[in-house]
This record gives C-alpha cells, structure tokens and sequence, in this order.
C-alpha cells in the first residue's frame, strides 16, 4: 500500500481552484497511477477531513521549446476533492 504523501503530491493553486474553495471542493497534483478511493483516504488521513466525492482528469504536458530545441512536459493527474456538508474545512488553503 502506498503512502498517502506519496499519493498527494501538492495542492493546485490557481484562480478557479480558489473559487471552487466556496464550494468545498479542493483541487490537487496527485500520483498518476492513483485511483479516486486511494486520493479519498489519503486526503482523508492527511488532513482529517471526510470527503463526499472525488473527480480526476489526466492532464496532457505541454510541448515547449527552447530555441531550434523541442520537447514536452511530462503528463500529470489532477484531483478535485468535494468534501462532505458536515466535514471542516482544509486549514492548508486558509492563509492563502
């Protein structure tokens, strides 16, 4: 079984991710090879929170270059988290 710090990479911090927030709904870089039951307990166990939901999207990487030289960013998932009504929010997010 995985670590769930292995699972969770880091958080996903952009303007819509920041509007989702009033939504309990939280965003996060997590394993590519994670399924949605490992992202829930290990958001769960992370922070102590209980979640209703959890929705993934592979995201393709960006081809990018340099000069004549080209090549692409590496492929990644995302999570978004929705938590439950009764659950407390994710303290992490809270100063941002």
């Amino acid at each position: 079984m995985k670590h769930p710090h292995d699972i969770i990479i880091r958080p996903w911090i952009t303007e819509k991710s920041m509007d989702l927030q009033q939504d309990r709904k939280y965003v996060f870089v997590v394993d590519k090879n994670s399924n949605k039951t490992e992202i829930k307990n290990a958001v769960e166990a992370i922070f102590g929170v209980k979640v209703a939901k959890v929705n993934t999207i592979n995201m393709r990487g960006k081809m990018k270059r340099m000069g004549r030289f080209e090549g692409k960013r590496p492929d990644w998932k995302k999570a978004i988290v929705t938590l439950t009504e009764d659950s407390k929010t994710i303290e992490f997010f809270e100063g941002l």
